[in-house]
């Protein structure tokens, strides 16, 4: 079950549009202060700008939306690029346009589309990612069984990881949570039924588009 879509790392993208330098810098957070932390680190890195336009969209329901004009004539900039992480539902994600003036004004339809079409570009490059609810099974086994499974398909391309290595090794499966019991049969037949469960449990997944 998808819980919600947010963009999958920090990143920065740059566009010049009538000599104005628009740069845009994105970051994934969970709450309003992080949001609050990143906007103040971007202010700092580009004080002498001519605007640094923050906004953010927070919560699984979206429930935070907060932007700012920054100087720029009001619901030109801010505004619009909530308006558009809402309508791609993109949350917890806070990113800032800064703006050099190049000596060309935009006009009010200028503004509004060089403010969303960098931000656009800003989550572009930043990646979309999935917060998706999935199954988390711990196993142990012979090393030889894990070197069979290292080399196999597991069921709804469930992946491995958190491999711990003693007399056993020890490693997770992640996968949806409607594959579960398929992946614990096939490492059993695998094993030969030798495969123990150590855990299991579910936990929200990051999983990139594309």
């Amino acid at each position: 079950m998808k819980l919600y879509s947010t963009v999958f790392a920090e990143a920065r993208a740059e566009q010049e549009i009538e000599r104005s330098k628009f740069i845009t810098t994105v970051r994934p957070v969970n709450t309003r202060e992080e949001a609050e932390e990143f906007f103040a680190e971007v202010r700092k890195e580009f004080k002498d700008a001519t605007h640094n336009v923050p906004a953010m969209v927070i919560g699984d329901k979206m429930q935070i939306q907060w932007a700012s004009d920054d100087g720029e004539p009001q619901g030109t900039s801010g505004a619009p690029i909530v308006q558009m992480l809402v309508r791609e539902g993109i949350t917890n994600t806070a990113l800032v346009v800064t703006r050099y003036f190049g000596g060309i004004k935009l006009g009010t339809g200028g503004l509004v589309r060089a403010y969303t079409g960098s931000a656009r570009l800003g989550i572009e490059a930043a990646g979309i990612c999935d917060v998706t609810e999935m199954s988390v099974i711990r196993f142990r086994v012979e090393y030889p069984v894990f070197s069979r499974i290292q080399s196999i398909s597991l069921p709804g391309g469930a992946a491995v990881s958190g491999e711990e290595y003693t007399d056993k090794v020890a490693f997770d499966v992640t996968c949806p949570p409607e594959d579960a019991e398929a992946v614990k049969r096939a490492v059993s037949e695998y094993s030969a039924g030798g495969a123990e469960v150590l855990s299991e449990t579910a936990d929200f997944v990051r999983v990139k588009r594309g």
